[in-house]
């Protein structure tokens, strides 16, 4: 019997009681840090978000207008860049989604009463509430918000732009022409010279660019043959005007491994495997025992009213982000063995049913509450503990949509626990992985009749020099832990942090009550300390 093996059977397991909810326990849990086998260092990139033209995410969420009663600069919503500014955002993917494979980029540049307005690829979607309003910028884009919007954007929140590529209904040429526009030098070309009209003289110098999205969906429904030919199309011979370009793949929908496997073989039977420097997986967490179309909107759970069963299908759900990425990695290694492309988790976050949305515009729009903390807990936990194969990654979305950081519409504004989350994790970025062991019951469920488990305790680690940034996530409902800290190589010289917990699971903020869920802060903290139930605990560790 190994070491983790031992300490996991010596302390037990956690089972559901009769009520759904977690029997409380006095067994303790131990973090295990090991310093003297440190990892790959954790890309500020990872701590990425995701912006389409969906519902209320651009309009009324970032754009108000420069005209806007609601303070703004240019334009952009300026509660949200100072709030966004905070959480040092390492990217923003936009335009899409859905939404890129129909974008038309040239749509979005040049003066702004002369930009077309156009059909929304959302127009239709089945879950618009039923009062809102079908005729406004949600379904018929004014365009208003284009590129150099969104690099403007990007440069004042200090994020780097990240562009969605149309391959579904646009050439090739467009892609290479909206490389121009973007990077060209000054003066030297028609499309540099409609960037410095639109405010930007100098190159932008994108360096991040994706070829479609979920192109095995809505990006084409393409088989992965297919999609390899033309992504070895649409990136081949790319004009670098002297930046070093990451063009990153479509790649696969959760589990299947089979588009990798496939897409990956035609690029290496072509020789375009290292012609990519990322590979875009997606996943989202929601309530069904498995992910058929089926289910795709009747599986759905709420995100206010939900048992312990729903919550813990939640998270296990969330979990499984850690087998996808090893089994994408693994797949990947067959025909790129040295690992140069990277993986992308540039879709991630829980999925309910429709009936929260903060207002009837905001298309996918959802509350969110403790239970998404924890989610964000425990998936930037895995990106940590992957530094070596996660490039980048980015939450769905930014705002008002899926499990958004932020909540706006007018004038009224707030931060959602998960933004709490992501300020409390900013010390992980550019510091180096560090492994670390977690001894911790388990929690054993059942999800439609089918028994499921979920880990009892997550954490990260990372080191900066001589202070250790430990985050630890306890899922339990309503289940305290007390946990110990164990240094394997260092001493601890001193202890401080901060913790983001609730009485209720069910807690969350809103325009009403923006401050109901706000994180603690920790002083003069041990090496033994107490989590509560559902929370996510941040911890700076001095070493002596």
């Amino acid at each position: 019997m190994d070491r983790r093996t031992f300490l996991n059977a010596g302390i037990g397991a956690v089972a559901l009681g009769s009520a759904g909810y977690a029997r409380q326990t006095q067994e303790d849990s131990r973090i295990e840090v090991i310093l003297d086998e440190p990892g790959a260092i954790i890309a500020p990139e990872i701590y990425g978000h995701f912006v389409e033209h969906l519902g209320g995410v651009v309009y009324d969420g970032i754009w108000v207008g420069e005209n806007s009663t609601i303070a703004n600069i240019g334009g952009l919503r300026k509660s949200l860049i100072d709030a966004l500014k905070r959480v040092k955002p390492g990217m923003i993917r936009w335009p899409g989604g859905c939404f890129a494979d129909q974008y038309d980029w040239r749509d979005g540049v040049g003066p702004r009463d002369k930009r077309p307005r156009r059909t929304n690829f959302w127009v239709d979607d089945g879950a618009w509430p039923a009062n809102a309003n079908r005729k406004g910028p949600q379904s018929y884009d004014p365009n208003a918000f284009g590129t150099a919007e969104f690099v403007h954007f990007c440069e004042q929140t200090g994020a780097q732009p990240y562009f969605a590529a149309n391959l579904r209904s646009l050439p090739a040429e467009e892609l290479y022409r909206w490389l121009e526009y973007c990077n060209s030098p000054a003066g030297t070309t028609t499309w540099s010279d409609v960037r410095s009209a639109d405010g930007h003289p100098e190159p932008i110098n994108v360096k991040y660019w994706g070829v479609g999205n979920e192109s095995w969906g809505c990006g084409g429904e393409f088989d992965p043959e297919d999609y390899a030919s033309e992504l070895r199309r649409y990136s081949a011979w790319m004009p670098k005007y002297g930046v070093d370009l990451r063009v990153i793949g479509s790649g696969p929908n959760d589990n299947e491994y089979s588009w990798t496997r496939r897409c990956f073989s035609k690029l290496a039977r072509d020789g375009h495997v290292h012609g990519i420097w990322g590979w875009a997986a997606h996943h989202y967490a929601w309530n069904t025992t498995g992910k058929s179309k089926a289910e795709w909107n009747s599986g759905k759970g709420d995100a206010l009213h939900f048992d312990a069963e729903q919550y813990y299908s939640i998270l296990r759900s969330a979990d499984e982000t850690e087998a996808i990425i090893e089994g994408h990695w693994e797949v990947m290694a067959e025909h790129d063995p040295q690992h140069h492309v990277k993986l992308v988790v540039d879709e991630w976050g829980a999925w309910y049913a429709a009936g929260t949305e903060p207002f009837a515009e905001a298309l996918l729009g959802q509350q969110n509450t403790m239970r998404d903390a924890v989610v964000a807990g425990l998936t930037l936990d895995i990106f940590n503990r992957h530094a070596e194969k996660v490039g980048m990654a980015s939450v769905a979305q930014l705002v008002n949509c899926l499990q958004s950081l932020f909540l706006a519409h007018e004038d009224k504004f707030c931060l959602t626990p998960t933004y709490h989350v992501f300020d409390m994790y900013v010390a992980h970025q550019g510091g180096q992985s560090i492994r670390t062991m977690v001894s911790a019951p388990h929690v054993s469920y059942s999800w439609n009749g089918v028994p499921a488990s979920l880990r009892g305790l997550s954490s990260s680690a990372s080191l900066k020099g001589k202070t250790l940034t430990l985050t630890v996530t306890n899922p339990l409902i309503d289940t305290v832990r007390e946990t110990e800290i164990v240094l394997r190589g260092g001493k601890i010289q001193a202890v401080s942090g901060q913790m983001l917990s609730a009485s209720d699971v069910h807690a969350h903020n809103s325009f009403e009550s923006p401050n109901a869920v706000e994180p603690k802060r920790l002083l003069n903290a041990r090496s033994r300390f107490t989590l509560p139930a559902a929370s996510v605990t941040q911890l700076e560790i001095a070493l002596g």
